[in-house]
């Protein structure tokens, strides 16, 4: 039977953060959705409450989210990952933090931006130490797809220092309904944080509301 997880998504007002939160929660996995303050984790547990009613949650401000999670979930925007991962810091000895950033940065969020580390991942890779174990997932796959009941066409790079990690992470990317992929150490993040540009110019000049990523080459079981 798989591993249970406390997971904590931090910043889960957003549709990757809602999505992640029912499908987890569907396999049987407890969530916690935290925000910088009581009132708009509040609202965020409601907002998620009114897509999927069955969905239980708890509300908490971002430290003691991270606090409550064996597995935290970093889906803020980019301008704020590394505050919120200051806020959260003390907290993540030890743990899982998957790091969903993508340095878009408007207006040209169309053009690979990345930042100077290399990666939003190995930015907090960095930041954080190694005392925590970073994994990069989830920058192809389509938000608002998370939400309905449907199968998404879009496999998942999964990228950290710590193969274990990898492994923890890539089984809640198939408890999510998606194909989860070794992709290597955490520097390889920049790879699936660079195609998010690719597939949203993929998405206007094709007129594609979701495009995404598939890896091929190996039979299906």
């Amino acid at each position: 039977m798989p591993e249970q997880h406390t997971i904590a998504i931090l910043g889960g007002t957003g549709d990757l953060g809602t999505g992640l939160a029912i499908r987890w929660s569907k396999a049987g996995h407890k969530i916690v959705i935290g925000s910088r303050t009581q009132e708009k984790a509040n609202a965020a547990v409601a907002a998620l409450k009114a897509i999927s009613p069955e969905t239980p949650a708890e509300a908490m401000v971002n430290p003691e989210a991270a606090a409550a999670g064996d597995v935290v979930v970093l889906t803020v925007p980019f301008e704020h990952q590394l505050s919120t991962l200051e806020s959260v810091r003390s907290v993540l000895g030890g743990k899982i933090l998957i790091d969903v950033s993508v340095p878009l940065i408007p207006p040209k969020v169309g053009t690979v931006q990345l930042p100077a580390e290399g990666s939003a991942g190995k930015r907090a890779q960095d930041f954080l130490g190694e005392d925590v174990a970073v994994v990069s997932a989830f920058q192809n796959v389509a938000a608002h797809l998370l939400q309905k009941d449907v199968k998404i066409e879009c496999d998942v790079l999964v990228s950290g220092n710590k193969k274990a990690a990898r492994e923890t992470v890539i089984e809640l990317v198939e408890q999510a309904g998606m194909n989860g992929w070794h992709a290597g150490p955490i520097e390889n993040a920049a790879a699936a944080e660079a195609l998010t540009s690719i597939l949203i110019q993929i998405n206007r000049r094709h007129d594609i509301s979701h495009s995404g990523i598939r890896i091929v080459g190996q039979d299906d079981h």
